[in-house]
C-alpha cells in the first residue's frame, strides 16, 4: 500500500534550516552506528556513494555490486573481499528445481558460492578453503530471500530487513535518492545492508517536500500531470541512475482521509512514463488498487503491478500474456486489519480477502507473483511472512518460496546471481529451523543470515 512515509505534504512556503539538515542526514545514511557499520567501511562507503548521477552509478558498478574503480584511483582502496565460509550438515533446498539434499554442504568464498550439494560433491571444494565452519545440522539451508518492494531511507532501515533474511531488495522509492546511496554502499559494507535495486523518487501528481531533494525537480513545483512533465520527471530519475521507475494510478490505502479507489493517472499518463523509461531499458512499477486504473496501467506496459487488490480477470489474463509481474504486498494490506483507526481497519478487512482471491487466481492463470512486504523504516515485516501469506492465499509452498527467490530474482534481472545456492551465485544464505516446504512460516525467523559471504549481526 506504500505506507504514509511517502505521503507527501503540500509544498511548503518556507524551508527551515532544520529541515534541510534533516534531509541531508537521511541522504548520507542516518543509522550507520545503529546498524553496526565499521568506521572504515563508513568512510569508504561515503566516498563510494557521493553523487548519485548516472555517471557515478557507472563508476561504482551500479547495481552489479562491482566495486568502485574510481575510489581505487582516489586511494581509498577497493571493497573488502569476504573470506571463506563452509555451511555443513543441513538440508539444502534449491527453489528452482525443488530438489532437496540432506546432509548438504555449501562452500562460500570471495562472495560467491564455490560448491553446494552432498558431502561427496563438495569435499574437494571444502578442503580447498580455510575459513569459518558453520554446523547447520538439523536445519534447512536456503538462498537469501528477495523483497521486491521495501522503503529504506537509512542504513538502519536496510539492516533491519537484512537481519530478517532479505539479502536482496528493490526499493519502492525513497525520499531523496537514499536508495541509490545504499546500493553503492553494499559492496563496501558486507553484512550491513542488502543488495539494492534503486527506484529513486516517486512519480506522483504532487511532489511535496521531495521537490527540494533535487534541483532538477524545481520546474515541477506546480505538479506532475502532463505527458511532458511525466516524461521529464522520469528522465530526472533515470539521470540519477535508478534501476526502476515507480509511479501510481491510485492514492494510498493506508491514509484514512484518502480514497484508494480514485484514479490519479490514466492510460496516456502512464504510457508517457513507460515509454520514457523503456527508451533506456528501465521497467516501471505501479502502485494501484482500483480495477479500471489497474487495467490502464497494465495496458500501458508497466512491468510490475504493486498491491493490485481489485485487479480484474481480463487484466490478469493480459498480465500473463505480457509477462507483467504481480507484487501483492500482502503483509501491508493484512496489517491494515490491526489498525486502531476504524477506517483503516475496515479497509483491511474488506481488501485482504479480495487480494487473497486475486493472488490465487493470478497463480492459476500463470501470472508471475513475487514477494514484497512494502515495509518502511524500522517497522519491517519479514519477507518470510509474505511467503507464508502467499501460501495461505493458495500458492504451493514451493511456488511461494520461489516468489521470494528465483521468481523475484528473474524480475530484477538477477536470475544468474541470486535466488539459488548454485556455483557462481552470490554468497547469500539463510538457515531456518525446519522445513519451509511443510511450514513456510519458519522463514519469518531465520536462525542465521549470510549476505555477500558475511554473517549478519543483529
Amino acid at each position: 500500500m506504500c505506507r504514509d512515509h511517502d505521503e507527501l505534504d503540500p509544498l511548503p512556503t518556507t524551508v527551515t534550516r532544520r529541515g534541510v539538515i534533516g534531509g541531508a542526514m537521511a541522504v548520507i545514511g542516518a543509522g550507520l552506528a545503529a546498524a553496526g557499520l565499521p568506521a572504515e567501511a563508513m568512510a569508504a562507503g561515503g566516498g563510494a556513494s557521493t553523487g548519485g548521477t548516472g555517471a557515478a552509478r557507472a563508476a561504482s558498478g551500479g547495481s552489479s555490486g562491482v566495486g568502485s574503480p574510481a575510489a581505487g584511483r582516489a586511494g581509498l582502496g577497493r571493497p573488502p573481499v569476504p573470506g571463506a565460509v563452509v555451511v555443513e550438515g543441513g538440508t539444502l533446498l534449491d527453489p528452482l528445481t525443488g530438489q532437496v539434499v540432506e546432509d548438504a554442504v555449501v562452500v562460500l568464498d570471495r562472495g560467491k558460492v564455490v560448491a553446494s550439494g552432498n558431502r561427496s560433491q563438495t569435499r574437494a571444494a571444502a578442503a580447498a578453503v580455510q575459513g569459518q565452519v558453520i554446523d547447520a545440522g538439523g536445519r534447512w539451508i536456503l538462498p537469501g530471500l528477495v523483497d521486491v518492494h521495501v522503503h529504506e531511507n537509512a542504513v538502519a532501515d536496510a539492516h533491519a530487513a537484512l537481519v530478517l533474511g532479505a539479502t536482496t531488495v528493490r526499493s519502492g522509492t525513497s525520499d531523496f535518492y537514499q536508495d541509490i546511496g545504499l546500493r553503492a554502499l553494499g559492496p563496501w559494507a558486507p553484512g550491513v545492508v542488502p543488495r539494492m535495486r534503486a527506484t529513486g523518487t516517486f512519480i506522483t501528481p504532487d511532489l511535496g517536500t521531495t521537490i527540494i531533494g533535487d534541483p532538477a525537480l524545481a520546474p515541477l513545483a506546480g505538479g506532475v500531470r502532463t505527458p511532458q512533465e511525466l516524461r521529464y520527471m522520469t528522465s530526472v530519475n533515470l539521470d540519477r541512475g535508478v534501476d526502476w521507475v515507480k509511479t501510481r494510478v491510485n492514492p494510498r490505502a493506508g491514509i484514512p482521509d484518502q480514497d484508494p479507489l480514485v484514479q490519479v493517472y490514466d492510460y496516456e499518463q502512464i504510457r508517457a512514463i513507460v515509454t520514457e523509461a523503456g527508451n533506456r531499458g528501465v521497467g516501471v512499477m505501479c502502485h494501484s488498487y482500483s480495477e479500471k486504473a489497474i487495467d490502464d496501467a497494465v495496458r500501458a506496459g508497466i512491468r510490475t503491478l504493486e498491491h493490485g487488490v481489485f485487479v480484474g480477470e481480463q487484466t490478469l489474463l493480459r498480465m500473463a500474456r505480457q509477462n507483467t509481474y504481480f507484487t501483492p504486498t500482502m503483509s501491508a494490506i493484512n496489517g491494515l486489519k490491526d489498525s486502531p483507526n476504524p477506517i483503516l481497519k475496515q479497509r483491511g478487512e474488506q481488501f485482504f480477502p479480495v487480494l487473497q482471491a486475486a493472488v490465487r487466481r493470478a497463480a492459476e492463470l500463470g501470472v508471475n507473483v513475487v514477494a514484497g512486504t512494502d515495509s518502511f523504516g524500522l517497522a519491517v515485516d519479514p519477507i518470510g511472512g509474505e511467503v507464508r501469506l502467499l501460501h495461505e492465499a493458495g500458492m504451493s509452498a514451493l511456488d511461494a518460496i520461489r516468489a521470494a527467490t528465483t521468481g523475484a530474482a528473474r524480475l530484477l534481472g538477477l536470475q544468474n546471481t541470486v535466488g539459488r545456492l548454485a556455483r557462481g551465485y552470490a554468497a547469500d544464505l539463510i538457515l531456518v529451523d525446519s522445513s519451509p516446504l511443510d511450514t513456510p512460516a519458519v522463514l519469518e525467523k531465520p536462525h542465521l543470515v549470510i549476505a555477500n559471504g558475511t554473517v549478519v549481526g543483529g
